[in-house]
């Protein structure tokens, strides 16, 4: 009983205070509507094809080639974890955390400057922070 009130009010929270990401998220998952999908920890997590995750509000899209591999199961946690960035940050999320993720890991400049200096992509704060919040282990 617990867990699904904590799921509704995850959801809630989504729809309200996180709605322009969860927005998103519902175009991207109608998109790949025809991927699998399945309820994780209160959001609809997508097995696409693409070799990496997004989060969107309640919704999680994680390369489903490796299921159940230990990459799979960091990048679910990873992008689980932004969720619950979005939860903190409600409309300010695409902001603090989507923009300056998607030029991190976009832009060519950024891939220059992590590879002269040693950098991890998961360096970066927010990426640092959803491993936290997703409890992910990096080496």
């Amino acid at each position: 009983m617990k867990r699904k009130l904590g799921y509704a009010a995850y959801i809630f929270l989504q729809w309200t205070w996180g709605l322009p990401q969860t927005l998103a998220g519902l175009i991207v998952f109608l998109m790949h509507r025809k991927e699998p999908h399945s309820f994780q920890k209160g959001c609809i997590q997508t097995e696409w094809s693409r070799g990496d995750g997004v989060s969107l509000g309640m919704f999680t899209f994680v390369a489903g080639a490796d299921k159940g591999s230990p990459f799979f199961e960091r990048m679910s946690g990873h992008e689980y974890g932004h969720t619950l960035q979005s939860l903190m940050l409600g409309p300010f999320y695409l902001v603090v955390i989507g923009i300056p993720s998607f030029l991190w890991n976009q832009l060519p400049y950024f891939e220059t400057r992590r590879r002269a200096r040693h950098h991890s992509y998961y360096d970066f704060f927010p990426e640092r922070w959803a491993d936290h919040l997703g409890k992910v282990k990096r080496k």
